[in-house]
C-alpha cells in the first residue's frame, strides 16, 4: 500500500497514528487525513470503497497531466491540483495533487511530485486549534502549499532572465542564447496556464459554497486566490521581460549596424577622391591639366590629401568615423 500517513484526528490531536483502510468510521469530532503517493488502481480502488469516492473522481486521480480542477460530487469535494518544480536545463517539471474532501475525512493523492506533505503536516500537528477546525481547513493548507511552491521556481527563473539581461545589453544575442530565450518563454506560458487554472479553483473554492467546506473556512481560499495570481501575474512579467529584451536587443545591434554602416559610407566618399583623381590621370590624355607643369604632381597630391582630410574631419565632427 502507497499510504505514506493516515492519521486521525480529535479536537485537533493525533488519535490514531497508523490509520488503515477498513476501519471503523471516524466519530462526530474526528476526521481521518490519509496521504498516497502514485497508488495503484487497485490500491486506490480500497480507499474509494472505504470512504465512498466517486469513481469520476478517482479516474482523475489515477490519470495525469489532467487541468486543475474542483468538482463536487454529491456531499464530497474532489480538488485537483498542479505541482511544480524547477528541473534540469530551466525546465519545469509538474505533477499533482488530487484531494479528496468529506465531512470527515481528506485524502491527497500525490502524482508525479517530490514535494512531500511531511513538513506541512508537522506544521499542522503543531498548531491543534487549526486542526480542530476540521479537514477543509486542511484542504486550505495543502492547497497553499502547494501554491507556494511557485515562488521558488519563479525566483530562479527571474535570476536567469536577468542574466540574460545583462548579457543581452552588451551584445545582440547568439543563436544558443535566442533559443534559450524563446525555450524559456515557451516555458512560462505553459506556467501562466497551469496558474490561471489553479486561480479560477482558488475562486471558485473562495467566492461559490462547497460541499464539505465551512463558511468560515471560505475566506481563507482568498489567501490562495491571491497567491496564484501574484504568480500568474508574475509570469506574465517575466514572459514580457524576455520578448522586452529581445526587441531591445534587435533595436541595438541595428544601431550598431547602422553605424558600421555609416562609417564605411564615410571611408568610401574619403577614398573616392584619390581613387576618381588616380582613374583622371590613368587615361593617358595628351593634353591634361598641368600635365607639363614641373609641380603638378606635387599640386595634385595635396590637393587630394587636402580634400580627404577635409571629409575625415567633417565625418568626424557629425559622428560617423
Amino acid at each position: 500500500m502507497t499510504i505514506v500517513a493516515a492519521r486521525r484526528y480529535r479536537d485537533g490531536k493525533v488519535v490514531e497514528h497508523d490509520l488503515l483502510p477498513c476501519l471503523d468510521k471516524p466519530g462526530v469530532d474526528e476526521f481521518d487525513w490519509i496521504g498516497l503517493v502514485e497508488p495503484s488502481s487497485e490500491e486506490l480502488k480500497l480507499i474509494q470503497d472505504d470512504y465512498g469516492l466517486h469513481p469520476l473522481a478517482v479516474e482523475d486521480a489515477l490519470t495525469h497531466r489532467q487541468d486543475p480542477k474542483a468538482e463536487s460530487y454529491g456531499s464530497q469535494l474532489f480538488v485537483l491540483a498542479r505541482t511544480a518544480a524547477i528541473g534540469e536545463g530551466e525546465k519545469i517539471t509538474y505533477g499533482q495533487t488530487s484531494i479528496f474532501l468529506g465531512e470527515r475525512f481528506i485524502i491527497t493523492v500525490r502524482q508525479g511530485s517530490e514535494r512531500a506533505h511531511v513538513k506541512l503536516r508537522d506544521q499542522l500537528e503543531a498548531t491543534p486549534e487549526r486542526l480542530a477546525e476540521g479537514p477543509d481547513f486542511v484542504l486550505h493548507a495543502v492547497l497553499d502549499y502547494i501554491v507556494d511552491g511557485y515562488g521558488p521556481l519563479l525566483d530562479e527563473i527571474e535570476e536567469d532572465i536577468g542574466d540574460i539581461e545583462e548579457q543581452a545589453i552588451g551584445n545582440f544575442p547568439d543563436g544558443a542564447r535566442i533559443r534559450r530565450i524563446f525555450r524559456l518563454r515557451r516555458t512560462l506560458r505553459h506556467f501562466e496556464g497551469i496558474a490561471e487554472a489553479m486561480e479560477e479553483v482558488a475562486a471558485k473554492l473562495w467566492e461559490v459554497e462547497q460541499p464539505s467546506i465551512d463558511p468560515r473556512a471560505r475566506p481563507y481560499f482568498r489567501d490562495v486566490f491571491d497567491h496564484t495570481q501574484r504568480a500568474a501575474r508574475r509570469t506574465r512579467w517575466l514572459n514580457d521581460t524576455l520578448g522586452g529584451i529581445l526587441q531591445v536587443a534587435s533595436l541595438l545591434e541595428q544601431k550598431r549596424t547602422g553605424a558600421i554602416t555609416r562609417q564605411l559610407a564615410a571611408w568610401a566618399a574619403i577614398l573616392a577622391v584619390p581613387t576618381a583623381i588616380a582613374g583622371i590621370y590613368g587615361m593617358n590624355f595628351r593634353f591634361m591639366p598641368e600635365l607639363e607643369w614641373r609641380y603638378g604632381y606635387f599640386l595634385i597630391l595635396g590637393v587630394t590629401a587636402l580634400t580627404c582630410a577635409g571629409l575625415f574631419y567633417r565625418f568626424k565632427r557629425i559622428g560617423w568615423l
